[in-house]
């Protein structure tokens, strides 16, 4: 994991500005990180289950997803025509954006692409800017979004409501300090640098333009940014975690159907504080498995761990405790 230094100046300080919701062409491409996580976050697994549980809907996501795992693998790089400032505005102006990429940077982003990952022969067309291969390229991308994205739009919008009308309270009580004070540890304000986790380390000089924060629905952990530092620059960012939470979860048995029996018995056990080696003896598993189990749960934002001495205390954060008690008011936004 490398560091993004984005550098600000004074102009780009009064320049920062909050998307006003998702973007949907993002979102689209970011589902393909969410399908290769190692460890599913349990916030998207209602997602993962509705997907699966209609075998038409996949069945209608399954040429976007080939083409998309092979423009967007994992690694450091993917092209930037996928992702136009026009998505901002709507799928269709986006889709008809990327329709509308010039031959040159075609050729360019897909021969930075090649550089790092073995392109299936299909993709010697829409380098040459084929019109043929783009409009297919468009067509199955809308099919995809239509059928992975679409239908939890209601969803994904409020959510991201919630997290942007805390940063624009942020924002308005106490300027881009608050802002990005507010947003600890996603990012580490030291100005004029912003610094955040990302896939490679990377330098952003914004050079007077601003910057444009894009909260998103199906980024996870660390921020995204365009490859290409000459285009208007552009952050999105992940939510926080407790504003994927629409629903509450009423029993015992229903907590264990989402996240699985053993993690479900882990955040039981945290009714009151404890350390890894007291969580292993209570639930008998073996203290890795006691770790892994709390790793989970802290990155989906339910239990926070710290320092005691030499021993690792772990202790329910008010998401987690809503979640056990089936809360409603804690769990909807």
């Amino acid at each position: 994991m490398g560091t993004l230094r984005i550098h600000f100046t004074a102009d780009d300080l009064a320049r920062v500005t909050l998307a006003d919701a998702h973007d949907p062409l993002w979102e689209m491409i970011l589902t393909r990180f969410r399908f290769r996580d190692r460890v599913r976050p349990l916030a998207f697994r209602p997602w993962f289950e509705e997907l699966h549980a209609e075998p038409a809907r996949t069945a209608q996501m399954r040429q976007g997803a080939r083409l998309l795992d092979s423009l967007v693998p994992s690694g450091p790089y993917f092209p930037d025509f996928l992702t136009p400032h026009e998505g901002l505005l709507s799928i269709e102006r986006g889709l008809a954006a990327l329709l509308g990429t010039p031959r040159g940077r075609l050729a360019a982003e897909l021969w930075r692409l090649a550089r790092h990952h073995s392109l299936p022969g299909w993709v010697r067309p829409l380098a040459e800017g084929d019109l043929g291969a783009l409009k297919g390229l468009v067509a199955a991308l809308r099919d995809y979004h239509e059928a992975a994205v679409a239908p939890f739009h209601e969803l994904m919008t409020a959510a991201v409501a919630v997290d942007r009308a805390c940063r624009a309270h942020s924002m308005l009580s106490g300027g881009v300090d608050g802002l990005f004070a507010g947003m600890r540890p996603l990012f580490r304000w030291t100005p004029p640098v912003l610094q955040t986790d990302y896939i490679v380390d990377k330098d952003l000089v914004l050079g007077g333009r601003g910057l444009l924060l894009v909260p998103s629905y199906f980024c996870h952990r660390a921020p995204l940014t365009l490859a290409d530092p000459e285009l208007p620059p552009v952050l999105i960012y992940p939510i926080e975690q407790r504003h994927r939470w629409r629903q509450p979860v009423t029993h015992r048995r229903d907590l264990g159907a989402l996240m699985g029996a053993n993690r479900s018995a882990v955040l039981h056990a945290l009714d009151r504080s404890a350390t890894t080696t007291q969580l292993a003896r209570m639930l008998r598993i073996s203290p890795a498995a006691a770790s892994r189990h709390a790793t989970v749960l802290r990155e989906a934002g339910l239990i926070e761990t710290r320092r005691d001495g030499i021993a690792v205390l772990h202790t329910l954060t008010p998401l987690g405790a809503a979640l056990l008690d089936g809360s409603t008011g804690h769990l909807s936004a």
